[in-house]
């Protein structure tokens, strides 16, 4: 085990051990308790405060979106090694008895499963865009999604959980209204982060495509700047985690799912929290009793 590994562990111990999160038995996959999850809805509560006066149009989904939807972003082309699918037993009372035998006998027994119209969801924002198709308003639409998100990257870094939840701010528009909210984001994300006391910096980013044709597009990504994300040392200071990314996605989910603004293919961007991420941050810089915190980061997440 190397030292950024070991640093992780010794992290994600204390955690457990304090009571913060609890042991599911599945890297990446845990329980919360009552003060972390108070330190998730105090969070929340200031993005809200902070992103209120845009007058968002709330949406809520489920952390589930219907397989056609996630088939048509090009998750599974790009990033296949991250997606989560869902299956079912569907079959007759034959095939119930080849998935006992198989269970009873401690063999794969997944032979028996079946694809579902749905998938986790990877992303919040994934469900805001079919859901938007049409035409929209010239000066286009701003919405406020959170939902619980699903990536298969098993670890012992605390902060890159399996399961996770995901708070965004997403922009339909032109081209130009997309680009200058997003970076007017930038400056209000760093603000917000420096006043909870955290260490942040600025990124160039890109999203991890997968393969040879991956890299092509990581490299494309980055040199249009279309990803930016704020990184604070949780359990390294060489290897600093995002806790908030900035993402200009051009005309792609327009086009893909036939988002209109004035004949053409709208814009999106999008503005997204990584909720434990900024938990586990601050847990990591004050302390593990938020109690203890200094008075000016209580006071700017609020009681």
């Amino acid at each position: 085990m190397g030292q950024l590994e070991e640093a992780q562990q010794k992290f994600l111990t204390e955690l457990f051990e304090a009571g913060l999160l609890i042991d599911c038995g599945v890297p990446g996959v845990y329980g919360r308790s009552a003060v972390f999850e108070s330190v998730i809805e105090r969070f929340d509560r200031y993005i809200t405060r902070i992103g209120a006066p845009d007058n968002p149009t709330l949406m809520r989904f489920p952390p589930v979106l219907n397989r056609k939807h996630f088939e048509t972003s090009g998750y599974l082309k790009n990033m296949p090694q991250l997606a989560g699918t869902i299956h079912s037993f569907e079959g007759d009372q034959k095939a119930h008895v080849a998935l006992i035998q198989a269970l009873e006998a401690g063999n794969d027994w997944s032979a028996q499963q079946h694809m579902t119209d749905v998938v986790l969801t990877p992303a919040g924002c994934y469900p805001v865009y079919p859901a938007l198709k049409g035409v929209q308003p010239a000066q286009g639409k701003l919405v406020d999604v959170f939902s619980y998100c699903f990536r298969h990257e098993p670890s012992i870094d605390p902060a890159r959980m399996q399961m996770f939840r995901m708070r965004e701010y997403v922009r339909i528009g032109q081209p130009d209204d997309v680009r200058n909210w997003r970076s007017g984001w930038l400056d209000r994300g760093l603000a917000m982060m420096q006043a909870l006391g955290l260490d942040v910096t600025i990124a160039l980013a890109n999203d991890p495509f997968f393969g040879r044709t991956g890299k092509m597009l990581a490299a494309s990504q980055r040199e249009q700047e279309l990803k930016y994300e704020l990184v604070v040392p949780i359990t390294s200071s060489e290897s600093p985690t995002a806790v908030l990314s900035f993402n200009y996605h051009q005309e792609l989910f327009g086009g893909l799912y036939g988002i209109q603004i004035e004949g053409n293919a709208a814009h999106t961007g999008c503005v997204g929290f990584g909720m434990e991420r900024v938990a586990l941050a601050l847990l990591k810089t004050h302390g593990l009793d938020p109690n203890s915190w200094p008075a000016h980061v209580n006071e700017a997440l609020g009681s």
